[in-house]
């Protein structure tokens, strides 16, 4: 017999005050001194209002991804002390603090409670339902009773000018132009730091509101399609990436290899198709009644997609209208990874659930194209 598992607390950890768009160069820093020429288009085409940055305005980091992670398991407890019955731990991130070891090494090491079987999933927004899949098939598989999903970012050192200074001054000096490729600069103002992370237990809680996981599905069309978002690479002209061992030493910082791109040409014609395409997918193989969810949790990484997906869906005659969405993305920014979930705890917190709801997490990857939905009960 199969044994249900359960969600029973979720949480977000959001870094220091939150930065608004006015101020968000004095913390990752003006290029070249000059301010963005493209941070006004980005900020209106994604809609974001306020970040947060695990920085000060000095640009030095005020907690490693690791802290954040710890910082959001601790709000799992009501007392903040992770207890003794936690035998698995799965941790996601498309933004480690080192290569080795890794990242779920070090946030055991800050838990210091006791020893335990550890997962790391690397790579971009999916991470987050491939660790919740690992943690969720740790106790529907009896291996354990209680698992926690941690999911965690810090983007923000990877997006300061410093960064990109190097290129600027490498540019000029061989006579071309010293822009930002779009490609590289709309990330700097899209992406935001913190943490959250979900318990998990083959008992529901005895009182307030459990989440019951239905089912958690992910498809990759990386055999079809090719790289659109990467990091420590650049994209080669025959489509493969050039990996960062590839590069001399200098060539890394003259042309920023170690920064975030993505290209946008792949991006607009295909995320939101394969989507779509990955959602009625699911909703078919587990026959559910689009009709009969209550709230739609989409990540998206700007308010632009937010309507694109909207009308792709209705075109397909699915009952997901943005009526039943729920976001915080305007609020918090895109934290990648952590999204969903920090999505999930307001949702949570803002007292509309009640039992029998039942809620479709939604998460694109555009890495090269990968999606993961779930169906949650609430009980």
């Amino acid at each position: 017999m199969k044994t249900n598992v359960y969600i029973t607390s979720v949480s977000k950890f959001l870094p220091n005050p939150p930065v608004y768009n006015e101020e968000m160069e004095q913390f990752l820093g003006l290029i070249n001194d000059k301010p963005s020429r493209v941070r006004r288009i980005v900020l209106k085409q994604n809609g974001i209002k306020c970040r947060y940055y695990a920085l000060d305005k000095n640009q030095q980091i005020t907690h490693t991804n690791a802290k954040l992670a710890l910082f959001s398991i601790q709000k799992l407890f009501p007392d903040g002390e992770i207890p003794d019955d936690i035998d698995v731990l799965a941790c996601a991130t498309g933004n480690p603090d080192q290569l080795l070891p890794s990242h779920a090494s070090m946030v055991h090491g800050l838990m210091k409670n006791k020893p335990m079987e550890i997962y790391s999933c690397a790579g971009v927004c999916l991470t987050c339902l491939q660790a919740l899949k690992v943690a969720y098939m740790s106790v529907v598989t009896n291996q354990t009773q209680k698992a926690i999903c941690s999911t965690s970012e810090l983007a923000s050192p990877t997006l300061l000018s410093k960064n990109y200074q190097e290129e600027y001054e490498h540019c000029a000096k061989a006579g071309e132009d010293p822009y930002m490729a779009f490609e590289k600069d709309f990330l700097r103002f899209m992406l935001s730091d913190g943490a959250s992370a979900v318990l998990l237990s083959d008992q529901k809680n005895e009182t307030g509101l459990s989440f019951k996981i239905e089912w958690i599905e992910m498809t990759s069309y990386a055999n079809q399609l090719p790289t659109c978002m990467f990091m420590g690479a650049e994209l080669r002209n025959d489509g493969e990436l050039k990996g960062w061992k590839e590069f001399e030493s200098q060539e890394l910082l003259n042309r920023s290899v170690l920064s975030v791109k993505q290209d946008i040409r792949l991006l607009k014609p295909n995320i939101i198709r394969y989507w779509v395409d990955h959602l009625e997918h699911c909703l078919e193989k587990h026959g559910t009644n689009a009709s009969e969810i209550d709230y739609v949790i989409p990540h998206v990484s700007s308010m632009f997609f937010y309507g694109k997906l909207a009308e792709a869906i209705e075109a397909r005659n699915l009952d997901l209208g943005e009526q039943k969405w729920f976001t915080n993305l305007t609020e918090i920014g895109n934290i990648a990874s952590a999204s969903i979930f920090a999505a999930l705890d307001d949702l949570h917190k803002s007292g509309q659930l009640k039992k029998g709801d039942e809620i479709l997490l939604m998460v694109p990857e555009s890495g090269r194209f990968s999606y993961g939905t779930v169906l949650l009960t609430v009980v």
